[in-house]
């Protein structure tokens, strides 16, 4: 059976960034405030004429630029967000005409800041099933629409952006594919996170939290998920060469590497320049670290990703 690797990877931000001293301006807050409980320093924000799909397209056109395929080979295009305005057509096919892909699958998922993770596993097993051969998976996300910038606990989260990394068939049990998907939820604690509208006539949906459940949840049961992500993956902690968690908070990241036992691992820490980016944090934290060279192409990297509906999704796979 043919496994999947992830062949390129690459990001797309917006040029505006928003700096801790510049939301200390418009709520009670204050760069020390903000760092001290989440680890953001900037994050950038999409302008108003800027759309999910403009960054998704951004983020796409590199990476399969950098994996140097024919747009008509791509038989996949899934996008991971949960902020699209526009419902129809999906965002996965705005990506696919612009890109002038010309008859692939294409379609949105909504996992929030599990996305990417969610994707990735969904054209990982669409490669090993045998219907598709290369896939375009996006995460990407503008959170920036839907934030109450009156509320502190909230507001001074979140950034924009998008992700995206092409994935190819690869020879069954070769080194550096996608590992197996460890995932699921706890739904009956959904309601901790919330972007809800209250109808046509109603207020607009705002992204509401309750950051004291989400951050025990995370503390407690995110360790145990990306350990079995590794069991599966016949891999030990100690032996990953970076973890690439949902980029949510710096204090879980930690903690959770930290609890996981990957003491030799490359820890993406891109919350602290892009805040949280929701489905887009975890393609745009490994762009990065690949950029810049901090991983060696092949080896092993965790991607754990969870958000609302309190769902995550792990696994582990081959550095691009």
């Amino acid at each position: 059976m043919p496994g999947s690797r992830i062949v390129s990877i690459a990001h797309h931000q917006p040029t505006r960034v928003l700096t801790n001293d510049d939301l200390a301006a418009r709520v009670d807050t204050s760069d020390e405030w903000i760092r001290s409980r989440v680890g953001i320093a900037t994050r950038h924000i999409a302008a108003a004429d800027e759309s999910v799909a403009d960054m998704a397209i951004g983020a796409a056109a590199k990476a399969v630029a950098r994996a140097g395929v024919d747009a008509a080979d791509i038989d996949l295009v899934t996008v991971a967000t949960c902020t699209a305005v526009d419902r129809m057509p999906s965002i996965a096919a705005r990506v696919a005409r612009q890109l002038e892909i010309p008859a692939a699958a294409v379609f949105d998922l909504n996992a929030a800041c599990a996305g990417f993770s969610y994707a990735l596993a969904g054209a990982d097993l669409a490669v090993r099933g045998g219907s598709s051969r290369t896939a375009l998976v996006i995460g990407a996300d503008k959170m920036s629409d839907f934030l109450d910038w009156q509320d502190r606990s909230t507001c001074v989260i979140f950034g924009d952006g998008a992700g995206a990394a092409v994935v190819t068939a690869a020879e069954g049990g070769a080194t550096g594919t996608v590992g197996p998907v460890v995932w699921g939820s706890q739904p009956q604690r959904g309601s901790a996170i919330t972007l809800e509208t209250t109808g046509p006539a109603g207020p607009p949906a705002l992204f509401r939290q309750d950051g004291h459940v989400v951050y025990r949840w995370a503390m407690t049961s995110l360790a145990p998920v990306a350990r079995r992500a590794c069991e599966r993956a016949g891999i030990e902690p100690s032996e990953l060469a970076a973890v690439v968690t949902h980029q949510a908070n710096l204090r879980i990241i930690e903690a959770v590497t930290r609890h996981l036992g990957a003491t030799g691992a490359v820890v993406a820490r891109d919350v602290v320049d892009s805040g949280n980016t929701s489905a887009a944090s975890i393609p745009m934290a490994l762009s990065k670290l690949v950029e810049r060279g901090e991983v060696a192409g092949g080896a092993p990297v965790l991607l754990l990703g969870f958000g609302a509906g309190l769902s995550y999704a792990a696994q582990v796979v081959g550095c691009p």
